[in-house]
């Protein structure tokens, strides 16, 4: 009798379990199946190539392309370095009782809790007011040069907003290497630092390229931190410099569902537009993950 009841509720747990990762499934593919039928036949060359004109009424997204692509790739520079030191200092060097680390491990968990729109307020404040004014009194500037929104304060505001990620997941990857490996290298004369050097991150690096994929799929869709960097309403030129403004495909999004004179005439290049940010979003995802199992299988065959 209780075998039986085991196997029945097993089997519930088995079937609603199924049924809520279906249920995600079914509304991924709804919402994909939506944006398609609504943008592909409008993603074309011309589309991809050309600037928006006529008020946004027509044309295509290249400046907002170009600058959602330039954000994410900055954003990525910034936040890799510091986020992988960090964890390397939180597991490799931190003492178990370092006050020092149990802070910073307390600041990540806030930070990871943050509203995005908070850290778009942060980058204006601090990024933009305090950073860039003291540059500009620092170089004798007379006009705002650094003081003002650009691509460079909303990659790093970005940066500051992935960065739990990634030391999370760069942490949990050091931690996911056997100790066996570092007691080995240790024992055979190896340092400390030649031992994370030439043994635990390149074992810990597939991990390590994991959080730099969570990293950029949180980045590339944000809107809220770069209203305030960076992002521009409308501008048809492309960037040339780090306190240049951008055209981001989010925010171009919201512009055309929200902004426009005549939503239904904007409505297909609407559906265009989210059909590209999505389409972005997984090809810098396909890298990413194509580089960590390359990396992957050439540590597995390694060893």
């Amino acid at each position: 009798m209780k075998h039986a009841t085991r196997r029945t509720v097993g089997a519930a747990l088995t079937s609603l379990t199924g049924l809520a990762a279906l249920l995600i499934v079914a509304m991924l593919a709804l919402i994909l199946l939506d944006v398609l039928r609504g943008g592909a036949g409008h993603v074309t060359w011309e589309f991809l190539s050309q600037p928006p004109s006529d008020g946004m009424m027509r044309g295509g997204i290249f400046p907002a392309l170009y600058g959602t692509a330039a954000l994410t790739l900055l954003m990525t520079l910034a936040v890799m370095p510091v986020g992988v030191l960090t964890a390397v200092y939180l597991h490799e060097y931190a003492p178990p009782d370092s006050r020092l680390a149990r802070w910073v491990r307390v600041a990540v968990v806030n930070l990871a809790g943050v509203p995005s729109i908070v850290f778009g307020l942060f980058g204006l404040g601090f990024f933009i007011h305090f950073v860039g004014g003291g540059m500009d009194r620092a170089m004798g500037y007379q006009t705002m040069h650094w003081a003002q929104p650009s691509i460079l304060w909303a990659s790093l505001t970005l940066a500051v907003l992935t960065l739990p990620v990634v030391i999370v997941s760069t942490e949990e990857a050091l931690r996911a290497v056997p100790l066996d490996h570092r007691t080995a290298s240790l024992a055979l004369g190896a340092t400390q630092s030649q031992t994370l050097m030439r043994v635990v991150l390149p074992g810990a690096l597939p991990g390590i390229l994991t959080g730099a994929v969570l990293a950029v799929s949180r980045g590339a869709g944000e809107v809220a931190p770069i209203l305030f960097t960076g992002a521009a309403y409308f501008l048809p030129d492309l960037p040339t410099s780090l306190n240049s403004q951008f055209m981001h495909l989010g925010y171009h999004t919201y512009v055309l569902a929200t902004q426009s004179p005549d939503i239904e005439a904007t409505r297909p290049l609407l559906y265009a537009t989210v059909l590209v940010l999505l389409m972005l979003t997984f090809a810098l995802n396909l890298v990413a993950v194509i580089i960590r199992t390359r990396t992957r299988r050439r540590s597995a065959n390694a060893h």
